[in-house]
């Protein structure tokens, strides 16, 4: 049973070093040089005659994206293109192309509803908006070949390694630093759908095994309010939260599509708030 080609961007984090752990029949081979090297891109896939490849590199963390949206780009929809047109130049005949994208390239919804893949698209940030143009040039592109596409749009997930300025980690450290009992949070008056980084590496070997195509929402399709996460965890450090309220927001995922296949979520943030503390 001969092991497949994998090739892999991203592979260095969150995601891309938990899913290089997985055990699937897969033999990882890493990019290692930036995605916006299209010499380098070049070089990779002539040289290792890949059978899938999956694409994670990207910049991440949305105030990053809003500090230096040109490099963001550039690396994220740029960087997706060069893949795509190195494939596509080199008549690679992959089997199949994953892509992770992000629930960011929808609109947000006025009511507490949940969003499915065909929901209306309207980047929400910055950061989708780079992954909303990257998906349509591996549409435009790959439907024209033979390749299987499949885009993953991820939800939110938080993970241990994760740096500090993302949403759970800023949330553990300043409740960690805090000399006081009290303390204020603003801006947390929100609803949003944690998954596990394992259920998404899950999710991904599992679309491979099915070999899917199209858009798939990855999420647990479970609505959380931020402020539960933020009471859960300052009952652990014996806190006591205040909040300052904002608006409401909801960005919770419809998962019918990836259930029908039968993949389900397994962790809920509670679980993973647990060994995350």
């Amino acid at each position: 049973y001969k092991m497949l080609k994998c090739g892999i961007t991203g592979y260095s984090g969150v995601l891309g070093s938990e899913l290089i752990k997985k055990k699937f029949n897969f033999k990882f081979i890493k990019f290692k040089s930036n995605i916006c090297n299209k010499k380098k891109l070049q070089q990779w896939i002539k040289k290792n005659n890949l059978d899938l490849i999956i694409h994670l590199a990207a910049i991440v963390p949305t105030w990053l994206v809003e500090k230096n949206f040109p490099y963001a780009n550039k690396v994220n929809y740029i960087g997706t293109k060069n893949v795509i047109d190195a494939i596509i130049e080199n008549n690679l005949n992959l089997k199949w192309f994953f892509f992770a994208s992000t629930s960011h390239v929808y609109s947000l919804p006025k009511k507490k509803i949940k969003i499915n893949e065909k929901f209306k698209i309207k980047a929400i940030s910055k950061y989708g908006l780079t992954k909303l143009k990257a998906e349509r040039y591996i549409k435009k592109k790959l439907s024209k070949s033979k390749i299987p596409y499949c885009i993953g749009r991820i939800f939110s997930f938080t993970h241990i390694n994760q740096e500090d300025f993302y949403l759970i980690p800023s949330i553990v450290k300043k409740i960690r630093k805090s000399k006081n009992k009290n303390i204020v949070f603003n801006n947390m008056n929100h609803y949003r759908d944690f998954v596990s980084v394992t259920d998404i590496c899950e999710a991904i070997g599992f679309l491979w095994g099915k070999k899917s195509k199209g858009e798939f929402n990855i999420a647990s399709g479970k609505a959380i309010h931020i402020k539960n996460i933020v009471q859960f965890i300052c009952k652990k450090y014996k806190k006591k939260p205040i909040f300052v309220d904002n608006e409401k927001s909801y960005l919770v995922g419809d998962v019918k599509k990836i259930n029908k296949l039968g993949w389900k979520s397994k962790k809920n943030i509670f679980q993973i708030l647990n060994e995350y503390l």
